[in-house]
């Protein structure tokens, strides 16, 4: 039976996390890095998606989008987000949730930098989550973005492009177990900045 009872759980999530993610990244046949993203409205209505995480460090989980998107506008209006990983070639799941906190503008440059060419340009022509009338109307945008900046030309980011950093106050650690017995670990962020572990029922 797998548990972590034998696992000395470290004392930051954050370092417990990225170690499930290199396993994850050695196993996983696509997208490890995939996570589902769930924001709210202002009055509370909900929505989830999925998105790729970009980099976590002990500030917390970083992804990319489209300010003007849906979640882009209910990020705006509601910085309270969750996030859950599930690897299932680990049988592994980890939940996130806290506030989120826009990048700086210097970070959102560096990382639109480093995207293949063909997004790059997608991300100038997608007007995302709003009405298209047709796939060729789209790729007539891209055609045009093409022309306007050939590769190998710089392409600046389009200032509705942005950086997310969502802030976790409670991580929790689900590993799979025989009958539905799973594992289940929370950290929650206390008032001294550090992290306080309770074992959950399954």
């Amino acid at each position: 039976m797998n548990n972590l009872d034998d696992i000395n759980l470290p004392a930051d999530p954050l370092e417990l996390f990225e170690d499930w993610l290199t396993k994850a990244k050695a196993q996983e046949i696509n997208d490890p890095g995939a996570m589902a993203l769930a924001t709210s409205t202002a009055t509370g209505h909900p929505s989830v998606r999925m998105v790729l995480l970009k980099s976590v460090d002990k500030a917390g989980f970083k992804f990319h989008t489209n300010a003007d998107s849906q979640k882009g506008n209910e990020l705006s209006e509601n910085p309270h987000a969750a996030l859950c990983f599930h690897w299932k070639s680990l049988r592994k799941q980890v939940r996130a949730e806290g506030i989120i906190k826009l990048v700086t503008e210097d970070q959102a440059d560096e990382y639109f930098k480093t995207r293949p060419y063909k997004r790059q340009i997608g991300a100038w022509a997608s007007a995302q989550s709003r009405p298209l009338k047709s796939r060729a109307h789209l790729e007539d945008k891209i055609a045009d973005i093409e022309t306007q900046y050939p590769e190998g030309t710089p392409i600046p980011r389009p200032p509705y492009w942005k950086g997310y950093l969502l802030q976790p106050r409670k991580i929790e650690f689900w590993l799979d177990n025989p009958d539905r017995l799973h594992d289940r670990f929370i950290y929650v962020k206390n008032d001294n900045g550090g992290w306080d572990i309770t074992r959950l029922y399954p």
